[in-house]
């Protein structure tokens, strides 16, 4: 089982759910690299196999072989031909991760790596915990969809107070604690992240960034019709907002008083992680 504690002092995990991505995985590799490597600071890349059928795993696995801040990690119990979907990657990528920081964008290189360190400059400047990318200044969609986004964000914010203007954008960087927190094994949920970090009391900020046109390969998440995404979207704000008006505070610290040795003569040891077990503070339930 993959594990929830780092265990290398890494400071930047980038996280990619990947479907039969093949012809982009060495690309996206390469573009991580250009834009994280110069920052100088440890970080890992964690590409997460979604039931991919091509050969997205083994090239994947190869490119990791001479790269020691590549991980591959594969979900399991996958139907057949088919993902478990964006929401259940990230939520093991996440999980996988052992960053402080997390950064996230989709495999097929429409995002763009290099926006990253920007974002981190962001996130510093602003004391953010969480920065959200915007692609609508970039995106070339036609009427339907500019229709359909705009009455989506209305049902948003008239039921969660949603006023993130792209929440389709995957390119976003968080505190690994804001990750491990968010209910992804529901699907859908990762359209609702930066809505639901905010919820929880974290300071959001959004800014603008590139946006490519798919080079290679064919759409996987997301390219169901508007129909199919409206009905479906509207229900998750319902679900959402059900989850948010019962979401409970989590945190606990220990308070048993400590106890004389075991046996005479025996050393008291000192042990402040069974003296207080501080949670994650749960803010703004």
């Amino acid at each position: 089982m993959l594990t929830e504690r780092p265990e290398n002092p890494v400071e930047l995990s980038v996280v990619a759910p990947a479907h039969n991505e093949e012809e982009n995985i060495a690309s996206l590799v390469d573009e991580i690299a250009r834009a994280i490597e110069p920052l100088g600071i440890p970080f890992e890349f964690v590409l997460v196999d979604d039931g991919s059928t091509d050969r997205t795993a083994a090239i994947a696995q190869e490119l990791a072989a001479g790269r020691n801040w590549m991980r591959v990690i594969r979900m399991l119990d996958t139907p057949p031909g088919r993902g478990n979907g964006q929401s259940a990657a990230f939520h093991a990528g996440f999980r996988a991760a052992r960053g402080r920081l997390i950064a996230v964008l989709d495999a097929d290189l429409q995002n763009d790596p290099a926006d990253i360190p920007k974002m981190l400059e962001l996130m510093e400047r602003e004391g953010a915990d969480f920065v959200q990318g915007d692609r609508s200044h970039a995106r070339a969609d036609n009427w339907a969809r500019k229709m359909t986004s705009r009455i989506g964000r209305l049902f948003r914010r008239m039921l969660l107070g949603d006023t993130i203007r792209d929440t389709g954008c995957s390119l976003r960087v968080m505190k690994r604690e804001i990750a491990l927190r968010l209910p992804l094994e529901f699907k859908g949920m990762h359209r609702f992240i930066p809505a639901t970090a905010r919820h929880m009391g974290y300071k959001v900020v959004e800014m603008p960034v590139n946006h490519r046109a798919r080079a290679a390969g064919q759409t996987k998440y997301g390219s169901m019709g508007i129909t199919q995404r409206a009905i479906p979207g509207l229900v998750d704000c319902f679900a959402v907002r059900y989850m948010r008006a019962r979401r409970r505070p989590t945190a606990c610290e220990e308070v048993t008083p400590r106890r004389e040795p075991l046996c005479p003569g025996e050393a008291r040891r000192e042990d402040p992680e069974l003296r207080r077990t501080s949670m994650v503070q749960e803010r703004g339930a």
